[in-house]
């Protein structure tokens, strides 16, 4: 059976930013989540691009490396590719009403 995007974005929702405590899904990092084909041994290679709520974000590498891991941790997932763009930037807009409520942002 193919790899949804959505059971690889549930997946991403373990990796927590550490400075504001919400995962990176409700906080609208994540931008891309592209499944490849189907191997021969039904896993799928994943792509994925995400953004930082700043370039200099000190919790990045470890926001890539968690999100690297939590798609790889999926049975179906092979390898996950990730990238980190700064366009377009990040703003609170994307972040889900749960993300904006947990911050007190209205």
């Amino acid at each position: 059976m193919a790899l949804a995007e959505d059971k690889v974005r549930e997946a991403l929702k373990q990796v927590i930013d550490p400075e504001l405590f919400v995962n990176i899904v409700d906080l609208g990092l994540i931008y891309v989540v592209a499944v490849g084909e189907e191997k021969e041994d039904g896993r799928h290679d994943v792509h994925v691009e995400m953004t930082m709520t700043s370039p200099m974000c000190p919790a990045g590498p470890q926001l890539v490396a968690g999100t690297k891991g939590a798609a790889e941790g999926l049975d179906e997932v092979d390898t996950c590719e990730v990238k980190v763009v700064m366009e377009p930037a990040w703003t609170p807009e994307k972040m889900t009403d749960d993300a904006r409520d947990h911050l007190g942002i209205f």
